[in-house]
């Protein structure tokens, strides 16, 4: 597989009144070709910069961002113009232009490559067809709900026919129904055009949905990479933890008290592994806290609970839920 992207210790400080500031931390990662990849951080924790050195909107001060082998740092301006037709983006915000009509705005991405007029109606309308919105062509964004602004800004973004599309913050002024949608439009575009996605986002929910990879960024430094349901499942850095765990409003029931996470997947939901604990070792957990998600199009169900008292109890219970096959994270407080 194809490396779309490779960084390498990247490092990018600005500069104000003679204050310095570094944004990000010797970052280095890469993006396959044809994956969705996730790059997600809370607020301020520097994944915006990031995606931004991707297509050179931001110069990075240390460290190289190569786009299918080339360094961007060294291309010339009609080079870098040439690669940044490969590179698509849409933003929370759509950036839409309200005088111009549904169609002309999906038109606007093939009139500044120069594509001839006749030509970029054509391909307008087979954008639209495929965000499923041919029939408001002759509609003004002010008369679109919000999910139909960003389908066509989608539009708008694959009528260049690039090689990756970068969504910052793509969903984040939506609702979840509509969220689920652009997703859900996401993942099909990414599965029938091959297309790699970059996805930047504060909201694991957004990841585990549609994400291959995940990046999480935490104040300029890369905490920790890998597949999603290997994050999910098995976070190793605060970070991760932070966005990954459900809330949990308990604490133990006194300062020695241990809680564990469970992890267990849909091939396993229907075991009522609480329940043979009780009966097979006759030990009880207390549950502090439950849910599931859709991880990759698979159903993942937690659980927070609190250990019991003795040490060697503590460790009965793990090893009950290690051999059934659960992910179990030792963590004595979730915040």
């Amino acid at each position: 597989m194809e490396n779309v992207y490779e960084l390498k210790n990247v490092y990018k400080t600005y500069k104000n009144d003679g204050k310095e500031f570094t944004a990000l931390k010797d970052v280095s990662l890469t993006i396959n070709e044809g994956e969705i990849f996730g790059i997600i951080g809370m607020s301020g924790a520097g994944k915006s910069t990031l995606v931004r050195t991707l297509n050179r909107l931001e110069e990075v001060s240390s460290g190289t961002v190569n786009f299918y082998g080339d360094d961007l740092a060294a291309l010339k301006p009609k080079e870098l113009r040439e690669v940044r037709h490969s590179i698509s983006m849409i933003f929370q915000g759509f950036n839409l232009i309200n005088q111009r009509t549904v169609i002309q705005n999906v038109e606007q991405s093939l009139k500044i490559i120069g594509t001839p007029r006749n030509i970029r109606r054509e391909k307008a309308k087979q954008m639209l067809e495929i965000v499923g919105l041919l029939e408001k062509a002759n509609e003004y964004p002010a008369r679109l709900s919000g999910g139909q602004k960003q389908r066509v800004a989608i539009a708008r973004a694959l009528a260049v026919d690039p090689k990756v599309l970068l969504c910052d913050e793509a969903t984040s002024a939506l609702d979840p129904k509509i969220t689920g949608e652009i997703l859900d439009l996401l993942k099909k575009i990414n599965e029938e055009r091959k297309l790699t996605i970059v996805i930047i986002t504060h909201e694991m929910s957004v990841v585990e949905k549609i994400c291959d990879r995940v990046a999480i960024i935490d104040d300029g430094t890369l905490a920790e990479i890998g597949d999603v349901k290997e994050v999910f499942s098995n976070p190793r850095s605060k970070a991760a933890k932070k966005l990954v765990f459900p809330s949990n409003p308990f604490d133990p029931s006194d300062e020695n008290g241990q809680l564990v996470r469970i992890v267990f997947d849909g091939t396993q939901s229907n075991v009522p592994f609480i329940a043979n604990l009780v009966e097979e070792t006759g030990l009880k957990v207390n549950i502090l806290s439950a849910n599931t998600r859709s991880v990759g199009g698979i159903g993942y169900g937690q659980m927070i609970i609190e250990l019991p008292e003795s040490e060697k109890d503590r460790k009965t219970v793990i090893d009950f839920f290690r051999k059934g096959g659960l992910s179990v994270s030792e963590v004595n407080r979730y915040e």
